[in-house]
């Protein structure tokens, strides 16, 4: 493990410093959400997707390599291995088109509850959020100040909004204990908590919560409420929804252990389907992790695939 996860590393690196990105994929992916929603470059406030929902469905593409080359003497090539990972393996069209709409959604939400903002497109810089969650600090430290502050500070940016948990922790928990940080961060949950909301599910549904919203973040109820908002009832139970006894969907450990992330999925699946069979979740690492490995025992959607605004 502890070999592979010094290639991962090393992957991770490589790639950021070739494309900007923390896996071998083509950037432009990560832009174009933002196609026709008249949203400016730049300003004071922007929103900040860390292209972490377009990266989703990569990712998914390449669990499977992961898994086959993890353990074996090909693992200490990963690294080389990996830039040609971009010319073989690419993110299912539907996956991306997918994962446009959700951004699309939570883009236009924003806009009619009167939020101005404006996008970075292919400036925007990846959080550092994977180098920090497998312990690389010192790579994320470096990178977060010579990408991420960089690029905000020539921007000028005054707040962001994020809109994913994993982006959201590392500029609110990670990154200001080596920065000061110049720049207002609000997640667009609570931006939206208080606006008109409908359903776009007939169906009850079952919560998979984020370890991070949920637990470090003070989510929990956030994300709740706008359920409520809808009329959407959300069944709960006091260990497989409680806020500190729900499990995690075993995505964060899918890049260092494939077999054991799959694992944790099919526990947590298996739990969720006792309550419904839709599950709603908010996050992209949850969203694709669930899906990849439901089966058809539940439906996994994101929160902005079930809500939508007036």
């Amino acid at each position: 493990m502890e070999s592979w996860a010094k290639s991962l590393i090393d992957i991770m690196k490589r790639s950021l410093n070739s494309n900007g990105l923390p896996i071998p994929m083509d950037k432009s992916y990560c832009t174009e959400w933002a196609s026709g929603l008249g949203i400016p470059r730049g300003g004071d406030t922007v929103i900040y997707t860390s292209c972490l929902y377009q990266m989703a469905p990569m990712i998914n593409q390449l669990v499977p390599w992961i898994e086959k080359i993890r353990g074996t003497p090909l693992s200490g090539l990963a690294s080389v291995l990996s830039r040609f990972a971009g010319f073989v393996v690419k993110p299912n069209r539907a996956d991306i088109d997918r994962a446009n709409g959700i951004l699309r959604n939570i883009a236009r939400a924003l806009q009619r509850a009167g939020i101005n903002f404006g996008f970075l497109y292919e400036d925007e810089p990846y959080s550092g959020a994977l180098l920090y969650e497998v312990g690389a600090e010192d790579i994320f430290r470096e990178y977060f100040e010579n990408t991420v502050l960089k690029t905000f500070r020539k921007y000028g940016v005054k707040r962001v909004i994020t809109i994913d948990p994993h982006t959201h922790n590392v500029l609110v928990n990670a990154a200001p204990n080596y920065f000061k940080l110049d720049f207002e961060v609000v997640n667009y949950l609570d931006l939206l908590r208080g606006i008109k909301v409908k359903s776009r599910v007939r169906s009850d549904v079952v919560i998979h919560d984020s370890c991070l919203y949920a637990r470090y973040l003070g989510k929990y109820d956030v994300y709740r409420s706008i359920l409520d908002n809808t009329g959407i009832k959300h069944i709960e139970d006091p260990v497989i929804t409680g806020k500190e006894t729900s499990t995690c969907c075993g995505g964060p450990l899918e890049s260092l252990s494939p077999e054991l992330s799959r694992k944790i999925a099919k526990i947590r699946i298996e739990n969720l389907a006792k309550l419904s069979k839709t599950v709603v979740t908010v996050c992209p690492i949850c969203l694709a992790n669930l899906s990849r490995n439901a089966e058809g025992a539940v439906e996994v959607l994101d929160i902005n695939e079930v809500i939508g605004t007036e």
